[in-house]
């Protein structure tokens, strides 16, 4: 086909659907076998697209299970959350802590928290999700009750969290959070 081009361009063929056009349709006239093939393989990239797209929407889910799994074990009183669902290099600064806490750290002032009293409802509102292979981000809004237990004072709070997991053999876990109440 580039001798075909070279030739119109070279000679001034007024003719170029016979030269160009020609050529072409000779040289790229498809068998039933190559259409097949051709349609075989759109039809291989699109299911292997909408398999990504699939396990994309499933880590999704998964992350979304799991920070709702985490609140609704600290609202029902549950001492392992921390244990079982961050990783030994968690580092998390809410809001109202001067400097991120370890996992250690995390653990401590949960139990001091559980002492105050409790959280007694939540809602969560996810905002955006990105998963990068076995890392996700998830960014959400919340609305939380707690109660103080000498007062029996319910307080109720909006705020926002940003979650960091990495995916382990034991499913998602948190590696990181940044967030607290709204002012």
């Amino acid at each position: 086909m580039a001798d075909g081009v070279r030739s119109f361009v070279a000679s001034g063929e007024a003719d170029y659907n016979s030269t160009i056009l020609g050529h072409r349709d000779r040289d790229w006239k498809m068998t039933i076998k190559g259409k097949s093939t051709l349609l075989s393989g759109v039809l291989f990239i699109a299911a292997l697209g909408t398999a990504v797209a699939q396990e994309t929407r499933d880590d999704e889910a998964d992350v979304i299970l799991t920070i709702e799994r985490q609140w609704e074990a600290d609202e029902r009183g549950d001492k392992d959350w921390i244990d079982t669902m961050l990783v030994e290099e968690f580092t998390g600064w809410p809001k109202e802590a001067p400097a991120p806490r370890s996992k250690g750290s995390t653990k401590m002032w949960d139990r001091f928290s559980d002492d105050q009293g409790k959280t007694i409802a939540h809602e969560l509102y996810f905002q955006n999700i990105v998963v990068h292979g076995d890392v996700a981000i998830a960014h959400y809004l919340y609305t939380s009750a707690y109660e103080e237990k000498e007062k029996k004072k319910v307080e109720v709070n909006n705020g926002r969290y940003t979650d960091i997991l990495v995916r382990t053999d034991d499913g998602w876990k948190f590696i990181a959070w940044h967030g607290g109440d709204d002012e």
